[in-house]
Parts: structure tokens; C-alpha cells; sequence
């Protein structure tokens, strides 16, 4: 059975549940690019830290959005913005 490929954080729902959660990861797999690149680095010379404004309930909907996937919310904003980088630059 091939299982369908998620291809950008955006595709993976909301869930309900962890049974309703289990069933999606069922048929589902995320791509070896995405795996990739959530993966965090630990070379500190490989990043540089910024400041970024933002609104503080803007900032409280992607922390629980970032929660739900299991992913700290600074590397969902990275993978965000480096998966935007890529389309604009197709």
C-alpha cells in the first residue's frame, strides 16, 4: 500500500483526537524534504538570530498551532518562510 506524500505543513489538519490523528498518519508520510528540513540543527554558526515584531494574538494562534503539530513554533515559522522562499523563487 503507498501511502500519500505531505508535501508542505499546511496539508496536515487539525485533529480532534489522537485516534483520529493515528488514522491520518495511517495512509499518510511526510516527504524526505519536509523530514529534512524540521530537522534542527545544532551548528549555531548555520543561523543568525533576528527580531520580529508581531502581533501578541497572532503570535499565541501560531504557538497553538505549532503544539498541535508537535513542532516548536519558531521551526514551523522557518519551515513557513523557507517553503515560501522556494515558490517565490520557482
Amino acid at each position: 500500500m503507498s501511502l500519500a506524500v505531505v508535501t508542505d505543513l499546511e496539508n496536515i489538519p487539525f485533529f480532534a483526537n489522537l485516534a483520529e490523528e493515528a488514522q491520518f498518519w495511517e495512509t499518510h508520510q511526510l516527504s524526505p524534504g519536509l523530514m529534512q528540513s524540521s530537522l534542527v540543527s545544532t551548528n549555531t554558526n548555520e543561523s543568525t538570530t533576528i527580531t520580529l515584531r508581531m502581533d501578541p494574538r497572532m503570535l499565541s494562534r501560531l504557538k497553538r498551532l505549532a503544539r498541535q503539530r508537535y513542532l516548536n513554533y519558531q521551526s514551523m515559522l522557518k519551515q513557513w518562510v523557507a517553503e515560501r522562499l522556494e515558490k517565490e523563487l520557482d
